[in-house]
């Protein structure tokens, strides 16, 4: 069985309730705070059911998968349930994906399997071990928060320590802590502290709350997708501060531009080759698809390359005015010739 984030609870306490918990559990997801409130919240639900010990083991050598077997065999010495939590980086290879297949026929009434990995991508996704978890237990993929999500999900977390925040507090720490959702819960936990009347205005917000936004090129992309210049330009500020290189950069900028071509020919962007597009970003291109009729696409080629020829060095000039140019064009901006 396969869950989402938004209906685990309703999981968890209808197994309460009736049919309890699925033998084996995978969390797969790149955001370490959801991922991790998650797995508190399936261990709390084991523990309230009777599974009062705990195993951890990180398998990175093949023969690390034969002691896990052995482990999850063996009983306790008090004959108590337990959770058998594995923290892996996803390639479980020809022996590891054996032994997950193993674990999961032995997960029951004794033991509970935890399976914690990082974002699984598209091949691993249908791996044998993963669909055994998925056939007798529960799959729950996290997906990251994106830039258009983050302001709901800042005013709830906000609402849920009982603070009020104005649209102008909640924009303003979308702004420092995008990228950094455990930074986000942080800085929540700080302004419940310093901001005992609840009310919480932007002022409050830029007394207490330090930049910590974190920016990647994928970011950067939805940005540009989506026309919103301001976000789209303080992204590329952020990447050259953190020092990405441009080549990364222009990349990045080049992909949507080609999506956003497939999609004014008519053709599907998500069945191009390269990186699989997530599901928020077909979302957004699919927003995206009267902006995409009406960009200039050979004049932001031409810009495009000409920024390609100055990270080469074949051209006079600074690389990073010249994305960030392109980027402007690409939101709808006027820029120079």
């Amino acid at each position: 069985m396969k869950l989402s984030l938004d209906n685990l609870s309703t999981h968890l306490r209808q197994a309460a309730q009736k049919s309890g918990l699925a033998p084996a559990y995978l969390v797969s997801s790149d955001e370490d705070l959801l991922a991790g409130e998650a797995c508190d919240s399936i261990r709390a639900a084991a523990r309230a059911a009777g599974f009062s010990e705990r195993e951890v083991h990180f398998p990175e050598r093949a023969g690390d998968w034969a002691d896990i077997l052995a482990a999850a065999g063996s009983l306790s010495l008090f004959g108590d349930r337990k959770i058998l939590e594995l923290r892996f980086s996803g390639k479980a290879g020809k022996d590891g994906s054996a032994a997950l297949q193993r674990l999961v026929e032995l997960a029951g009434a004794e033991t509970l399997l935890l399976v914690i990995t990082p974002r699984l991508d598209y091949a691993t996704q249908t791996a044998a071990w993963v669909k055994a978890i998925e056939a007798r237990g529960v799959w729950l993929p996290i997906w990251e928060i994106s830039a258009r999500q983050l302001e709901p999900w800042l005013a709830a977390r906000l609402r849920a320590a009982d603070l009020e925040p104005t649209p102008d507090a909640i924009a303003l720490l979308a702004a420092r802590v995008e990228g950094n959702l455990l930074a986000a819960q942080q800085e929540i936990e700080k302004l419940k502290l310093l901001v005992p009347s609840g009310a919480l205005d932007a002022s409050a917000v830029l007394e207490a709350v330090a930049s910590n936004a974190r920016y990647d090129v994928f970011g950067l992309g939805e940005a540009i997708v989506s026309g919103d210049a301001p976000r789209a330009l303080r992204v590329l500020a952020g990447l050259r501060g953190e020092g990405t290189e441009p080549t990364l950069v222009l990349w990045s900028i080049t992909r949507e531009l080609r999506n956003l071509w497939a999609l004014r020919r008519g053709a599907d962007p998500s069945r191009r080759p390269g990186p699989r597009l997530t599901p928020t970003q077909i979302a957004a291109l699919e927003r995206a698809r009267p902006r995409a009729a009406r960009l200039p696409f050979a004049r932001l080629s031409s810009r495009a390359l000409r920024a390609d020829r100055m990270i080469k060095g074949r051209l006079a000039g600074d690389p990073w005015d010249e994305i960030t140019l392109l980027c402007s064009e690409v939101c709808g901006l006027r820029a120079l010739r």
